[in-house]
């Protein structure tokens, strides 16, 4: 998917869920989730709304976007993007109870792909 100016590499930092405000460490359920940019990703200004899924069921917390808001815009526009971060940051902390998964962090980089895999 490709949106205007916004090529496959670029990254930036995201609030995982806008629900959970400043917690830290975020409570994340299996299911759709609405992030937030903090900083800007190509055209998508800070503060857009990322729309994608969380996956649990692993060792680590997998999250994919597929549609942005930006913040002058009531459209959504298609994205491909993936949140990810180094040295298994991702991974979840003990307590994580099925269907949920709480990360070490609440924030952390997403990078546009061309596809999820």
């Amino acid at each position: 998917m490709r949106y205007p100016r916004l090529s496959v590499g670029a990254g930036a930092t995201v609030e995982f869920d806008v629900n959970q405000g400043d917690a830290e460490p975020v409570t994340l359920h299996e299911g759709r989730v609405e992030s937030m940019l903090l900083s800007d990703l190509g055209p998508l200004d800070s503060p857009t709304r990322l729309y994608g899924y969380v996956w649990t069921s692993g060792p680590q917390v997998v999250i994919r976007y597929y549609e942005a808001r930006p913040p002058d815009s009531a459209a959504r526009v298609p994205i491909c993007a993936v949140v990810r971060m180094a040295r298994g940051q991702m991974r979840k902390l003990s307590g994580s109870l099925p269907g949920i998964a709480i990360p070490e962090y609440s924030r952390g980089g997403v990078f546009i792909v061309d596809e999820f895999l």
